[in-house]
């Protein structure tokens, strides 16, 4: 028997390690020799923290959900020591079901080994793909494969893998990199850090396969320092490769020598651009240059240098070992494969969920994440973070795929998905991610140093009540204007939240600016808290809980909020039994 602890970030941000140490007190106490061991990420982050026991004979370990220390004794008297299931605490068969309509192959090992043991990567076939690619194939082989599968790089624009390989492979010289591109930036995006915490091993052997295919005999993980348990994993996995010759020199005894290093970026979103991340790497300012030459033709160093991110080198070793043309057959024509999504926002059951390129917007929201948070309506759902855009609730059943997603304005990026509901302003959010984007701007250019400045004055005097006729133009000018001379990527999509809510929502701005009204009833300038004469019961709830002491009255009778002094905090409303309070 062997009890397994989920420990990603997300399952450590919910009490995980306080878990796992009074599951280590009580078998101390009462002798019990198991193991009490760890795992990553499982991907159903709103069941954290989740334990999983292992018991021989049994092809499926039980799975408990939202364990809490005080919940630890039960299980090991009920279930540990006498064979009986805590079913108040298994994880119900709906939730099973979650797991099921997915196809797991970037989190193929994700919640199911410790990280921090080679060995349980090596008993699910790691670095056999290594093996194979060394020892029985050719550089140009192991491209032909990447291209059968129709990999594209999964961090961005969907680029095709095997081109930047086999354009870094062509350009010779005495020296060659690969880069991963671990500086995951973007609000509501998880999914490399996953892999990193769970998996780090599936990196490192994709890396090693794709180094060997375009003669690169040095690595370097540029990964984000905000990610510690990230870099720890990744530390203690580089170490373990060392020490079992699957990096350094003369792998497998091929010939090919191959070593990775792990650079930590101090958090630049602006260096998840290629050109950018390369000067960081070699000690100057994250800041674009103007292409090209490409990075495959002069990179780090000036070195023919290739740039995937963490996801896309995850799924190259087992492209290896079950072929280009089994890759190939899932997904769409153009997009194959599966693809990682971080579900985030007003979502049930937000996570970690992989399935195939071309499901559509519905089946990820609703069937896998259960749908919207307490029922409300579902309104959009911001695809790419801030370089993406907006698809509004009419645009559901569009399929999640690289074009059609491109269609609606959004794009696919690194599979950040933040859903939204009728609560949601979208005027809000818009300047929400341009704030974003402004303050990651590099700066090099005016397009974007300036344009997205100017972009986010118009949208703070719109959402604080003070737009006015000619805002709307004015603004989609600029977007557009930004978008076709920004430099780098990140100038050029800044706008994309901006325009997709334009083109989408532009009802709510419109309101915004000549109604004073916001729709959504969140934009604090154009909202009031009103106590509904009828409904009030005077019980002074409302009045203790006010900050600002902004409500009076007698008991037992309506209560009045006086709106010069109100900060509009939500308090009272949160506090009344009665549903006598109201937003106007």
């Amino acid at each position: 028997m062997k009890i397994v602890v989920g420990q990603g970030s997300c399952g450590i941000a919910t009490g995980a390690k306080k878990v796992a140490n009074r599951f280590e007190e009580i078998l101390g106490e009462k002798n019990i020799d198991i193991n009490v061991d760890i795992t990553g990420c499982i991907g159903t982050c709103f069941l954290e923290p989740i334990v999983d026991i292992y018991e021989d004979g049994k092809d499926e370990p039980t799975r408990y959900v939202k364990v809490k220390p005080d919940d630890v004794a039960e299980i090991v008297e009920s279930h540990i020591e006498g064979g009986k299931v805590v079913e108040n605490k298994e994880i119900s068969e709906e939730n099973k079901k979650l797991m099921k309509k997915q196809k797991r192959i970037v989190l193929r090992n994700c919640g199911s080994i410790n990280p921090e043991e080679i060995d349980e990567y090596i008993s699910r076939d790691g670095y056999k793909a290594t093996e194979k690619v060394l020892t029985t194939m050719t550089d140009e082989e192991v491209i032909d494969v990447i291209k059968v599968s129709g990999l594209r790089g999964r961090g961005g624009a969907g680029f095709p893998t095997w081109f930047k390989w086999n354009a870094a492979r062509q350009n010779k010289a005495d020296q060659k990199y690969i880069v991963c591109n671990a500086d995951e930036g973007d609000p509501g995006a998880f999914m490399d850090r996953a892999v990193l915490e769970g998996d780090p091993h599936s990196l490192l052997e994709g890396m090693i396969i794709g180094g060997y295919a375009m003669g690169a005999t040095e690595g370097v993980i540029y990964v984000r320092a905000e990610y510690p348990l990230a870099i720890k994993r990744l530390e203690i996995a580089i170490a373990q490769a060392k020490e079992r010759g699957y990096l350094g020199k003369n792998i497998f005894g091929s010939g090919f020598d191959f070593d990775i290093r792990i650079k930590e970026g101090a958090g630049a979103f602006v260096c998840g651009e290629e050109t950018a991340l390369i000067a960081s790497l070699e000690g100057e300012r994250g800041m674009p240059r103007l292409k090209p030459p490409f990075p495959a033709q002069k990179g780090y160093w000036q070195k023919p240098t290739n740039i995937n991110n963490v996801e896309t080198y995850a799924n190259v070793a087992w492209i290896m070992l079950n072929g280009g043309e089994t890759f190939g057959s899932m997904g769409t024509k153009t997009s194959n494969g599966t693809k990682v999504f971080a579900l985030a926002g007003k979502i049930k059951k937000g996570g970690l969920v992989e399935v195939p390129m071309g499901i559509s917007l519905r089946e990820v929201i609703y069937d896998i994440g259960g749908g919207i948070k307490e029922d409300k309506e579902f309104k959009a759902v911001q695809m790419g973070g801030p370089s993406g855009g907006c698809i509004p609730a009419s645009l559901i059943d569009t399929p999640v795929d690289y074009e059609n997603i491109n269609k609606t304005g959004a794009i696919v990026g690194s599979g950040g998905m933040i859903v939204m509901d009728e609560t949601t302003c979208m005027v809000d959010m818009a300047r929400y991610f341009l704030d974003f984007t402004r303050k990651e701007s590099c700066g090099k250019c005016n397009y974007c140093r300036i344009g997205t400045k100017r972009m986010l004055e118009i949208l703070e005097r719109i959402t604080n009540g003070e737009g006015k006729d000619g805002d709307i133009e004015l603004l989609e000018e600029l977007a557009y204007k930004v978008k076709d001379g920004a430099m780098c990527g990140l100038g050029q999509t800044a706008p994309n939240p901006v325009i997709t809510t334009l083109k989408y929502f532009r009802h709510e701005y419109e309101d915004h600016i000549y109604n004073k009204k916001c729709t959504a009833k969140s934009c604090k300038s154009l909202i009031s808290y009103d106590i509904v004469e009828d409904k009030c019961k005077g019980c002074g709830a409302c009045k203790k809980k006010c900050p600002v002491s902004a409500i009076s009255g007698n008991k037992k009778e309506a209560h009045v909020i006086d709106k010069n002094i109100c900060i509009k905090c939500g308090k009272c409303m949160e506090t009344c039994k009665f549903n006598a309070i109201e937003i106007n």
